[in-house]
């Protein structure tokens, strides 16, 4: 059955405030799919035919798109600890191809790739302080309208990549945000938040990396989160299908082997649903479109640890997304 989600117990003004925003109402019945507009079922919002996708380069240099051979498998966890991975191959252009099979053969994971290449995602949508026990960590108040910034494509960086950190960004600064990504699946433009989660391919998981002494020099935001790979991307993208509420979703961060991060998705201020509607006011969100949703309580500015030069960053969320693992190299 249905369930009428209500929104946490927090004082967000989201339902009834924004001229867009609705009661929700969303399937709890784990990987049921869900009925489109003309009451037919699709697997996902493109009718594709996986429920975990990965991007990746296979052992004869080939770049294919796949789903794990075994459906329980960190593949991003399997790969950093140096165990094989095999997957089904799947025939597709993108990863909102909708005439997406498989071809029927398995081959092994010789690299992992970001699911959304920088070229396809354009720029990437960003929801700060977004998470209510992040706000009080901050003391910080609840805001009002989603807290919004950009960062450039050229940040994504695939799972497993070092990532450069630039002379300017290593001053006792840089930090660690895991985050929930939303992966738009066709293009969505002034929806509600009561039909946003039609546009929604999938999700994923982010690292929004940030220099927070630059970030406190500017009111804007994008240079100091903006730099190259300083968002990774993956390890695979669940199906909306397969998750239908991303809130019963955990986010964990690890800093060589420590827990530094650990929140649930439950906590957003603001649900996905309302933040895809919001960011599709009098703008197209295309197809490859990322945005991050904000991060739980635990980042290195409220405890004082920073990232330093081969440090190993481990970012995992719960329900079949995975562990996305970057090292940090200064340049």
């Amino acid at each position: 059955m249905p369930v009428l989600l209500q929104q946490s117990p927090s004082p967000s003004p989201a339902v009834g405030v924004l001229p867009f925003s609705v009661p929700i109402t969303i399937a709890l019945n784990g990987c049921s799919p869900r009925a489109n507009r003309n009451g037919t079922l699709n697997d996902t919002v493109a009718g594709t035919p996986w429920r975990r996708l990965i991007r990746f380069k296979a052992a004869d240099g080939r770049e294919l798109f796949g789903e794990p051979v075994d459906d329980t498998l960190d593949v991003g966890l399997a790969l950093a600890k140096g165990l094989p991975v095999t997957a089904h191959v799947i025939r597709a252009v993108s990863a909102w191809d909708p005439s997406a099979a498989r071809t029927g053969e398995k081959t092994s994971v010789e690299q992992l790739l970001s699911p959304i290449s920088p070229a396809e995602c354009g720029t990437i949508r960003a929801t700060g302080l977004n998470y209510t026990d992040h706000a009080r960590e901050l003391n910080m108040p609840i805001p009002t309208v989603p807290e919004l910034f950009f960062k450039p494509g050229q940040c994504i960086a695939n799972p497993g990549e070092s990532i450069p950190v630039p002379l300017c960004a290593q001053h006792n600064e840089l930090d660690y945000e895991v985050e929930l990504a939303i992966i738009i699946g066709r293009p969505c433009r002034n929806v509600n938040a009561a039909e946003a989660t039609q546009y929604v391919l999938g999700w994923t998981c982010a690292n929004d990396l940030t220099a927070r002494e630059l970030q406190k020099q500017a009111s804007q935001w994008g240079f100091s989160k903006g730099f190259d790979k300083f968002c990774p991307l993956g390890p695979v993208i669940v199906s909306a299908a397969a998750l239908p509420d991303p809130r019963e979703a955990t986010l964990q961060t690890r800093v060589n082997g420590k827990l530094v991060q650990s929140g649930s998705a439950a906590n957003m201020i603001w649900h996905v649903s309302e933040i895809v509607a919001y960011l599709s006011q009098g703008t197209t969100l295309s197809p490859g479109t990322v945005i991050i949703t904000g991060t739980p309580p635990g980042i290195g500015a409220s405890c004082g640890l920073w990232l330093r030069h081969g440090d190993e960053v481990r970012c995992t969320i719960s329900n079949g997304i995975g562990t996305l693992v970057n090292t940090i190299a200064y340049d």
